[in-house]
């Protein structure tokens, strides 16, 4: 009878071994809960639970150890974190994410000469990692150390081209890393109606990088109406923090006329998140009376590509003269090698035009459309051609056409 019993027995609780064994919650089952949990409902603690029940069960599965240590730096458990991941440097752990969450740690909390560290010993073993490139650039650009953060930035541009954060970088590192340049420029514009001269315009420039900032010293000399006048300019650009920066400019001519007396701006910009960014300022000119414009404008790095959005403000006694304009940029190399081309309405200060501008209670109508093209010869020799069309209103009801054409070099040392 036994011999009947056990062998129908054993066949009777076969399917619920078989479910018991169906249903065991593998370390890789608890692995992707607790990721999904961490990103989904942002429950640390419930993530950090999650894992380490993962771990005892695959004490050396290292992606788990990795992410608990990342749990730990998001949950601002950073003692924790950081016993973590020494104890995975011990174990000589050569994953890319470990030294990516390492240094991510150590730079978010202050100690760059570490984060860097890691950055290097992590770069050791993957020399084309995008990441660790990327970060290594931002932690020396936040420590000052600008020539290093421009060779990673440079570095990760020549394996991804179209990578929008290194992009955005780069324009801000550029800033820093040469210490002196030496710029010209020349501006030739020809009206067909307006003026019965064409104008010429140079400008000779000085450009000295700072701990906080470039600060630049311009003389413009110009030909404008078969007259001549000097304009002396100054510019700055200190850096507030990683995420705001200001432009703050002056100038001043004994020949008015030919420029404005006096000329005063100062924007503040903000490095956003996703590799936009913004800016929010104003402009003032004083010929014999003073012009106020307000100014602001959007910039989007995506890929190879930058777009810019700007707008200037101008309040008048019945109305508000406004002027737009749109910038697309495509880069092929580093910071200041690309094409460029831009369309609008209306007169911008930043022109050398702008002592066309006034306070008529009539306001003239332009529109504009113009290419650029930037590059650069061994990093330190910079040039540039760039051409706009003007057909501006310089009557009411009467149009000219004009032509700016700009050559520029600048020599970085």
């Amino acid at each position: 009878m036994k011999k009947v019993i056990y062998p129908l027995l054993s066949l009777a609780l076969l399917p619920l071994f078989s479910t018991a064994q169906e249903t065991k919650i593998t370390a890789d089952d608890l692995f992707a809960k607790a990721r999904k949990v961490a990103f989904d409902s942002k429950d640390y603690p419930q993530a950090i639970r999650l894992s380490k029940q993962a771990l005892l069960q695959a004490p050396d599965y290292t992606d788990i150890s990795i992410f608990l240590g990342r749990l730990y730096t998001w949950s601002d458990k950073i003692d924790s974190a950081r016993t973590l991941f020494n104890e995975l440097d011990l174990k000589d752990t050569k994953d890319e994410d470990f030294f990516l969450a390492y240094a991510a740690l150590e730079y978010w909390n202050d100690r760059a000469e570490k984060a860097s560290q890691l950055t290097d010993k992590g770069l050791g073993f993957h020399p084309q990692s995008q990441d660790l490139l990327l970060l290594k650039a931002k932690i020396n650009y936040s420590a000052s150390h600008y020539e290093v953060a421009e060779n990673a930035v440079h570095q990760l541009l020549k394996i991804d081209p179209k990578n929008a954060e290194a992009r955005s970088l780069a324009k801000n590192i550029e800033e820093y890393t040469a210490k002196n340049a030496i710029g010209l420029t020349y501006n030739f514009v020809y009206f067909d109606k307006q003026f019965d001269n064409n104008w010429h315009i140079v400008g000779l420039s000085y450009k000295r990088a700072t701990p906080i900032g470039s600060v630049i010293f311009r003389t413009n000399y110009a030909n404008k109406f078969a007259e001549n006048g000097v304009q002396f300019e100054m510019e700055a650009y200190p850096r507030l923090s990683e995420l705001f920066y200001l432009y703050v400019g002056a100038a001043y001519s004994n020949n008015v006329g030919i420029f404005a007396k006096y000329r005063t701006g100062v924007s503040l910009y903000a490095n956003l998140p996703h590799s936009f960014e913004g800016e929010i300022g104003y402009r003032q000119l004083y010929f014999s009376d003073n012009i106020w414009m307000y100014t602001a404008s959007v910039g989007k790095y995506y890929q190879n590509f930058w777009f810019n959005l700007r707008t200037y403000l101008t309040p008048g006694e019945k109305n508000i003269s406004q002027s737009y304009t749109g910038t697309v940029r495509y880069y092929t190399k580093g910071a200041n090698d690309y094409f460029g081309f831009s369309a609008g309405t209306g007169l911008s200060p930043e022109e050398n035009r702008n002592n066309l501008l006034d306070n008529a209670p009539y306001k003239l109508k332009t529109f504009k459309v113009g290419a650029e093209y930037n590059f650069s010869v061994k990093q330190s020799n910079l040039f540039s051609i760039s051409g706009t069309y003007y057909n501006q209103e310089f009557r009411p009801k009467e149009k000219g056409n004009q032509l700016d054409i700009i050559l520029g070099y600048i020599r970085k040392f």
